[in-house]
Formats: C-alpha cells, structure tokens, sequence
C-alpha cells in the first residue's frame, strides 16, 4: 500500500476509566500496540504516544483508539490529543524533534 504525504503529526493520551494501575498500563498497552500495527512512525513516551503521517489516516486511529481502550475493558476513556497539521505537508517531523536527545 502507497503511503500518503506526511502532513500531520498527532500526540494522544488514552486514560482509560479502569481501577488500578495494573489495569490503566494494560488497557494503554492495548491502544499501543493497536497504533503500533498500523505501521507508521511512532514515538511512545511518559505521558503520550506521537505518530506522524496523513491527517485523515491519523484521525482515524486517534478515534478507534476510544473503542480499543473500551473493548479491552475500560468503562469509558479520556484522551488528550495534540494536532500538527499542514495541508502542504513540510510538518516537523518526530526525528526532528528529538533525535539529538536519543544519541
């Protein structure tokens, strides 16, 4: 599959209404490893999970997101989300940003 212009750059925070710390890193792994398998560039921090790539496809993901933490058995969800978009594409990109703190 061709991929489309990188022209956005999302961050989300996924804070799943579960009891217990054990169960909030679980339901989150899950949301994880679903952003993680539509193979795009990603970056998991602390507090949020970045990922980079075309708008349309990435608002997509941020929404089934919700339904993940849900179906792994969050009563309900808050997420937090950060948006960089440019039509033209030419956004900063995840490498940009922190690879000269990764060396």
């Amino acid at each position: 599959m061709e991929r489309k212009e990188i022209n956005a750059s999302i961050a989300i925070q996924v804070l799943p209404n579960v009891v217990g710390n054990e169960e909030i890193v679980r339901v989150v792994d899950e949301v994880i490893e679903f952003i993680k398998s539509k193979g795009l560039k990603m970056n998991v921090a602390p507090f949020e999970t970045t990922i980079e790539g075309n708008f349309d496809e990435l608002m997509e993901i941020v929404k089934e997101c919700q339904v993940v933490a849900v179906k792994a058995g969050a009563e309900g969800v808050m997420s937090y989300v950060k948006i960089n978009y440019k039509p033209k594409g030419d956004i900063l990109k995840i490498d940009e940003k922190i690879s000269k703190y990764n060396r």
